[in-house]
């Protein structure tokens, strides 16, 4: 009795590890899908966190947003080009998502406090696709969130788009000519490789 109680719970393991090899195998993308567009900074330890007040008057960090891809971008609103090309451009790969795109949060995090009030950013973020929040804080707290992300807390900036997977891993930095349609690709694998670990039981 007790052999064939062993046999039986060897035969259930056994099942259970060829199911488990199943699973990955159907869910796990071919390799050359894997690759982003966006430069792979996987890995680094910076970019961890932050702690601003969003323009709804609530105190965010990045842990609000786990769950989600989440595009972080540094900017201000009376920037005449490269800020609203990039948020416009981040709009529009958030709706090529679909049904996705309630899974993604867009944040724009201001480097001119002074005159970037709450109401401004109300104004302004929101009009690139009505999910994205502008971020503030005080000059100092602009100035540690920017060193955090190594870019200047200046208006004289040219800043990258870093992209959190929903765990809360800074994985990607948008290159500068990155179209809505690369960003939306791999926001999705993001997403896509987030369920894979999610259902693999993988934290």
């Amino acid at each position: 009795m007790n052999l064939l109680r062993w046999l039986v719970s060897a035969l259930a393991v056994v099942a259970l590890v060829a199911s488990a090899f199943l699973t990955l195998a159907v869910l796990r993308p071919e390799p050359e899908s894997l690759e982003f567009d966006a430069y792979d900074v996987t890995g680094v330890t910076w970019g961890r966190d932050f702690h601003l007040i969003g323009h709804d008057g609530k105190p965010h960090e990045l842990a609000d947003f786990h769950g989600k891809v989440a595009a972080l971008y540094f900017g201000y609103t009376r920037c005449p080009d490269v800020c609203p090309t990039t948020m416009a451009t981040l709009g529009e790969a958030v709706r090529l998502l679909g049904n996705d795109a309630k899974r993604v949060q867009g944040l724009f995090v201001t480097v001119d406090p002074s005159h970037d009030k709450p109401a401004v950013l109300a104004r302004y973020v929101p009009s690139f696709h009505e999910s994205f929040i502008g971020l503030y804080g005080d000059a100092q707290a602009i100035e540690r969130t920017a060193r955090e992300f190594k870019v200047q807390s200046s208006r004289d900036h040219s800043s990258p788009v870093f992209v959190f997977d929903p765990r809360g891993r800074l994985r990607l930095i948008l290159q500068p000519e990155a179209t809505p349609e690369s960003i939306a690709r791999d926001m999705r694998h993001l997403l896509q490789e987030n369920e894979l670990a999610r259902r693999l039981g993988v934290t």
